[in-house]
């Protein structure tokens, strides 16, 4: 299993190793290089959960099933979706489960859930309703694997283009003379943490 560090990670390994036994669960921060003990890895199963490595397709390879839980529905591929589904003023979003390819955000899509985006929303409030649809689509998912469940690809499509860091990145430089409407329209989809707004005077 492929995981970033956190709580809630932690708890969908445990999931795992409730349903199948043996996980050997291997933990990511952005710019982490794969860990040497992959090169050796051969298993049954390999589980991405909102990890920060893009899965090379040799490591896909070693597994016949490869799944991967995107925290956004198909019509945001790639990083950043909420922040896209805000600024856009999309009415709903979603989490999906599909299968790994050598692109990103692109395998048969196995299972997605929607829900509504609140008019009080703003990028962290979407972030951790999301999270919580997430890990719940993980449990399922899971269990399910664990019962003889092939995750047979399910009728969705992914949009075409995945979105990359740099236009995220772009979005937080607001040029000199944008307007009021706009900043706060940023603001709201973009300022997360220790994220902010980089306003030109």
């Amino acid at each position: 299993m492929l995981i970033p560090h956190g709580d809630e990670a932690e708890r969908v390994a445990a999931i795992c190793r409730q349903a199948f036994g043996q996980v050997e669960a291997f933990h990511s921060n952005w710019g982490d290089p794969l860990p040497g003990a992959l090169a050796d890895w051969q298993g049954d199963l390999i589980l991405s959960y909102c990890s920060r490595w893009i899965v090379p397709q040799w490591l896909l390879d070693r597994a016949p099933l490869a799944l991967n839980f995107h925290p956004a529905p198909p019509e945001h591929p790639g990083i950043g979706g909420l922040n896209w589904a805000l600024y856009h003023g999309d009415t709903s979003f979603g989490v999906t489960c599909h299968h790994m390819t050598r692109k990103v955000d692109a395998g048969p899509i196995v299972d997605v859930r929607r829900f509504p985006i609140l008019p009080e929303d703003d990028a962290p409030a979407l972030f951790h309703r999301t999270h919580h649809q997430l890990e719940a689509m993980a449990r399922s998912v899971i269990r399910r694997l664990a019962e003889g469940w092939d995750a047979p690809a399910g009728g969705h499509e992914w949009a075409p283009v995945a979105r990359l860091r740099r236009e995220l990145d772009a979005m937080m430089d607001v040029p000199r003379g944008t307007g009021c409407g706009e900043v706060e329209r940023r603001r709201r989809a973009f300022e997360f943490g220790r994220w902010k707004l980089l306003e030109r005077a």
